[in-house]
């Protein structure tokens, strides 16, 4: 009878995970959307263009800081409840976008990085639960690609929409509704968390903290962090938000050409995920993938810069994606740095230190970059300059990347002095 209510809810469990992976891919939709609509939301929101990326970009400001509260919530209240909350949290924040009000837009992206701060850790979380070791960073792989996917469907599709003349407020109304759908289904789906909550008791008797104080007392989580927000700020901040308007002004791209470059780097993700997570696993170490990924993201932007009519820029751009898949090895690096009992909160750590990152870069291109985007005179070097500032970010990640310690299986190779 034990093994059969076990094997009820491992079930459960898988089919939490599959509504799991619908918010994971609504997460990055929502997230990369806003770059191809750049002029209709200025308008909804009476703004500038440097306005409205101020307000795109105050998503990351609670998606770091969620994320370590998702981390907490996951551990303490289960996967139930927390993913239910952030759900609806992110089907909110969508559906402010339809209030033509600077402090709507606002408040709303706001809740949509808080909301979506749940996304990844709740996959996370439901694959350990429902699927075995051995199919396990198969199942994080898949979460992976699909919520990439997610971030190339946000302008790969969504683009052509408002190409056409689609009006952006069904956009976000679709979104808000769909997921909060998805919100319903995982409070009815997942399993009860009163089990788990027994089990965690323990973890949490020294403090609702404690598990935090022992990831961030590690500098290993620290360096993480750092790696993975240089790596990923590009595809963020640049391609995911920046992008389209950079291609149109400094490289003439119409609009339909600029979002066809913008979505390959999400794009290339699906591919680069799984494919360097699967490298790191072959050979059996972390930090030569890692390192690999971060000098062919930096190849893909000097021939984009540079060397611009040797490929499409399309094909570029996915090259730039597949290689950022390496910002995901860090996430196996601090699981594997911390002790078992706070692995679901390394998670939450690592989105922190992630996103703050991106939180600090994303106003400072903007501010050297964004600003003299349409007034710039000699528009090659404009663009070349904002590609540098990407390439500078990527050397210091490899940098910090050599005062890692090895975490993969082959990680003793010669014996010890």
């Amino acid at each position: 009878m034990d093994n059969s209510n076990k094997s009820s809810a491992t079930k459960y469990y898988v089919i939490a995970w599959v509504f799991g992976l619908l918010f994971y891919f609504l997460d990055y939709v929502v997230r990369s959307a806003p770059a191809v609509m750049i002029p209709e939301l200025s308008a909804v929101f009476n703004v500038s263009t440097i306005g409205l990326v101020s307000i795109i970009g105050t998503y990351y400001y609670t998606y770091s800081t969620c994320s370590l509260i998702a981390g907490i919530a996951l551990d303490r209240f289960g996967a139930r409840y927390s993913l239910f909350a952030g759900a609806l949290i992110l089907g909110i924040g969508c559906l402010l976008f339809i209030i033509s009000s600077e402090f709507a837009g606002n408040t709303g992206r706001l809740l949509q990085g808080a909301g979506c701060a749940f996304a990844f850790p709740g996959c996370v979380y439901l694959a350990s639960k429902g699927f075995s070791p051995k199919s396990l960073a198969t199942a994080i792989g898949f979460t992976q690609c699909l919520g990439m996917l997610g971030g190339s469907a946000g302008q790969f599709v969504v683009g052509p929409w408002i190409e056409r003349g689609v009006d952006q407020k069904l956009f976000w109304i679709g979104s808000g509704v769909l997921t909060i759908i998805v919100a319903i289904g995982l409070l009815l789906i997942t399993p009860n968390p009163k089990a788990e909550q027994q089990s965690t008791q323990q973890l949490h008797s020294k403090g609702f903290l404690s598990p935090y104080k022992v990831v961030f007392s590690n500098l290993q989580s620290w360096l993480c962090g750092i790696i993975s927000g240089l790596l990923f700020a590009p595809t963020t901040i640049f391609a995911m938000t920046w992008g389209v308007a950079f291609f149109k002004e400094d490289r003439s791209f119409s609009f339909h050409d600029a979002t066809i470059a913008c979505a390959m780097v999400p794009m290339g993700w699906v591919f680069g995920c799984p494919l360097l997570g699967y490298l790191t696993d072959k050979i059996g170490k972390r930090i030569p993938v890692l390192i690999g990924g971060a000098v062919l993201m930096i190849l893909s932007l000097l021939q984009l810069l540079f060397l611009p009519d040797l490929v499409p820029a399309y094909v570029s751009t996915f090259m730039l994606g597949v290689a950022s898949g390496a910002a995901m090895i860090p996430y196996s690096i601090i699981k594997e740095s911390n002790p078992d009992h706070v692995k679901g909160s390394a998670t939450g750590a690592i989105n922190f230190i992630t996103f703050s990152v991106t939180t600090l870069l994303s106003p400072l291109f903007s501010r050297f970059f964004g600003k003299t985007l349409t007034g710039a005179v000699d528009k090659t070097s404009h663009f070349q300059a904002a590609g540098l500032f990407w390439i500078g970010g990527i050397v210091i990640a490899v940098l910090v990347s050599l005062l890692l310690k090895e975490t993969g299986r082959n990680k003793r190779l010669t014996p010890a002095s």
